[in-house]
């Protein structure tokens, strides 16, 4: 483990460095705490104490000359120290700037300096001050692609030593927007919003100037302004902004259209502020400003925003995910927030538009991106250790309903007009089953029995089963449109699966099971997928644990034959596989097999499935990373398969086969590379991106070329947590 010390202003000091230092810190240690250690070197004045937390190591008063050597010292002569990282604005290090110039340059271990601000046209002395400090650090991070340009055309930096990693952003389990406008008493109100730290550069007046306007047309509007005083604003002067403000909304007669919240509010708090807010106001007045945390929560939390001209907004708004005016300008800003307010599509197209450009700065990612750039700069190569989410069960029961899992989600509210599918209702019943079973996460056996009675609702007369329900519980055209062979496979997997852990559940359940799976006997014959097969021996391999019997191990011969003739016909030299392609969920069809030898002991189904494997790892492994197979054309033989697309049930059945292949070769490489592959759920993928949402215990739909498919919907979740359960020791 390395250790890393962190110079920043830190909670319980109340500023935007101290809160973002903390939200990276908690951020890395919550996904790597096995591979970097974080303590804190607090930054503290003459005028400003810090209050000692468990966190804090050291402490530097940036007013004392002999503090910054002393400093320096301490970290030299600490071995377990292996790099520092420093938080950096202006105004921290000015009153001994060529101490602070000098701890930089005296300091032994490699220093990564993060730029909060960067001001264009430096003047000679800033120039210098600037370029010491660039000579000095390891690398320099910046929040904003305009930061950087500015650091290459007008202090001519190092473009090498310039790493841009965004202000991070929390990821929003969302809330109805009327329920909490009930919770917070602002039924029937259209809110408009800032927050941060009040002080006179947020030019909260602009927004008052514009509210008669924005009021004649729009009467129900209500303006939150959001946070306490700055400290040290409020040390130097009081209130006195605070009273200006208050003054004119008694001027223009806006008292019962504008609402101060003075506190400087919890995290949960903030984001359901956010949420229930229709449109978010940024009014700086300060041009040089490079980034704004307040800025970007507000549009993680899916508010359309008007904002000045400031370079973070620039950047962020283009794409009409947003609207810009200019500085001070109160008329345009009553333009754009009325026209706001009347276009219900447009303020919705804004919302999934800053939702999908800030789902890559989530603090998650981050924190990968942070890890990666301390991999790159420490001394030693060390491999990251990624960890483990706690096991959640909350976004699967949230899709349940009481015919069983809706299908799709919008971001992470369940869609119930999508209907039901037999596929998802069977995957949730076998991963709900493992966490009663094992013990873990939170579920009620009622979901157990309520995917259960899906299956067989959607069972016919001749044990063949229908896949689509619609919200009302009617089988939909999509029955005669799509084949249903692979969904019946896995409703025969989940059965079998089921009954082999029914002890957990009352005796009837499984002998209701038990009649739905044989009455799928007389179908054996007529099945021809592969992957239909494949589930099918995968829960006739479950079945005959529980219930030993000469007629399932003989159902397993049938269909294992099957499957190995169908490998036998395709198989070449240098195309060790069941079909001419790969296309979905592959790894099932080498596990069936093995699964087949352990039931019934025959070595060639052995020596299919290991060679099978060993095919598909060489497809979709490149180093300790797992690219799965493109859902935008599959993998054809002789050609090479499209890079992007790869869905969270390829790479959920290639971590539940590894652990199987692990279980019975005992070969120490499945464990490491089901690790890898777990891990591109937890950001081990080609965008350095989680798919899983610890905030939702939702999966994203999907890995495309250059962003993530938001959506949450019940195949990704329910694939996620069968991955993740699949990590557990038996």
């Amino acid at each position: 483990m390395r250790k890393i010390i962190c110079i920043t202003t830190y909670p319980p000091r109340e500023c935007g460095i101290a809160t973002f230092a903390q939200d990276l810190i908690r951020a890395i240690l919550s996904k790597f705490g096995e591979s970097y250690s974080i303590k804190i070197c607090a930054v503290e004045s003459d005028t400003e104490k810090q209050t000692c937390t468990e966190d804090v190591e050291y402490v530097l008063d940036t007013s004392d000359i002999s503090a910054y050597a002393t400093l320096t010292r301490q970290l030299n002569e600490n071995s377990e120290v292996k790099m520092v990282l420093v938080q950096h604005e202006f105004g921290l290090y000015a009153a001994q700037e060529e101490a602070f110039l000098q701890m930089l340059q005296q300091l032994l271990k490699p220093v990564i300096l993060v730029f909060h601000t960067v001001l264009a046209q430096p003047s000679p002395a800033l120039y210098r001050s600037v370029g010491r400090m660039m000579a000095t650090c390891a690398n320099l991070v910046v929040m904003t692609q305009n930061s950087r340009e500015i650091l290459l055309r007008d202090y001519q930096a190092d473009g090498d030593k310039i790493t841009v990693i965004p202000h991070g952003t929390h990821l929003v389990s969302f809330r109805d927007k009327s329920k909490l406008k009930d919770f917070y008493q602002l039924s029937g109100r259209r809110v408009l919003s800032t927050f941060g730290l009040l002080s006179p550069g947020k030019s909260i007046e602009t927004t008052l100037d514009a509210l008669p306007a924005i009021v004649k047309t729009n009467p129900s509007v209500i303006f939150l302004i959001i946070g306490k005083t700055h400290p040290g604003v409020l040390k130097v002067e009081g209130e006195k902004y605070r009273n200006l403000l208050e003054a004119k909304i008694k001027e223009l007669h806006l008292e019962e259209h504008v609402l101060f919240i003075n506190q400087y509010l919890e995290l949960p708090v903030l984001l359901e502020y956010l949420q229930l807010t229709d449109v978010y106001l940024f009014t700086s007045s300060d041009p040089n400003q490079a980034v704004s945390g307040t800025f970007v929560y507000a549009l993680s939390c899916g508010c359309p925003i008007i904002a000045t001209p400031i370079p973070h907004a620039l950047e962020l708004l283009s794409d009409d995910s947003g609207i810009i005016f200019d500085f001070k300008n109160s008329e345009q800003l009553s333009e754009a927030a009325n026209h706001l307010l009347a276009d219900e599509k447009l303020r919705t197209q804004m919302k999934l538009v800053g939702l999908q450009k800030t789902a890559a700065t989530a603090w998650e990612n981050v924190a990968i991106a942070y890890a990666s750039l301390f991999q790159k700069m420490g001394r030693v190569e060390e491999e990251l250790i990624y960890s483990l989410p706690p096991i959640d069960t909350y976004h699967i029961r949230r899709m349940s309903r009481q015919w069983g899992i809706i299908q799709f989600s919008k971001g992470n509210r369940p869609d119930s007009s999508t209907g039901y599918t037999l596929d998802d209702t069977a995957r949730a019943l076998m991963a709900m089953c493992q966490v009663v079973a094992t013990g873990q996460g939170k579920v009620k056996e009622r979901y157990v029995k309520t995917y259960l009675n899906f299956i067989r609702y959607c069972q016919q007369p001749d044990g063949s089963f229908l896949n689509y329900v619609d919200k009302d519980g009617i089988f939909t055209s999509q029955n005669e449109e799509v084949g249903l062979d692979d969904s019946n496979g896995r409703a025969v997997c989940a059965l079998g699966y089921f009954i082999s852990c029914a002890g957990h559940f009352p005796a009837p359940w499984k002998e209701e099971a038990e009649a739905i799976l044989k009455r799928t006997f007389q179908r054996f014959d007529r099945i021809e997928s592969p992957r239909s097969i494949a589930f099918m021996l995968k829960g006739f391999y479950y079945y005959s644990r529980e219930c030993p019997s000469a007629q399932t191990d003989a159902c397993i011969w049938l269909l294992a034959n099957k499957l190995a003739q169908i490998y036998r016909r395709t198989a070449e030299v240098h195309w060790r596989w069941f079909e001419a392609y790969l296309t979905y969920d592959n790894a099932i069809l080498p596990e069936a097999m093995l699964l087949a030898h352990l039931a019934i002991g025959r070595e060639e189904y052995k020596e299919i499935a290991r060679e099978s494997f060993e095919f598909l790892l060489k497809k979709v492994f490149v180093g300790n990373r797992i690219q799965v197979v493109s859902n935008q054309g599959w993998m054809h033989k002789g050609k090479s398969s499209h890079g992007f697309g790869e869905q969270p049930v390829d790479v959920a059945g290639m971590v539940i086969a590894l652990k199987t292949f692990y279980q019975v070769f005992k070969d120490e490489k499945y464990l490491r590379m089901q690790k890898d592959a777990f891990n591109w759920f937890l950001g081990n993928n080609h965008l350095h991106q989680i798919v899983y949402n610890p905030a939702t215990g939702g999966c994203y739909d999907g890995l495309e070329e250059n962003n993530i498919n938001l959506n949450q919907g019940a195949e990704s979740t329910v694939c996620y947590l069968m991955a993740r359960l699949s990590l557990l020791s038996d």
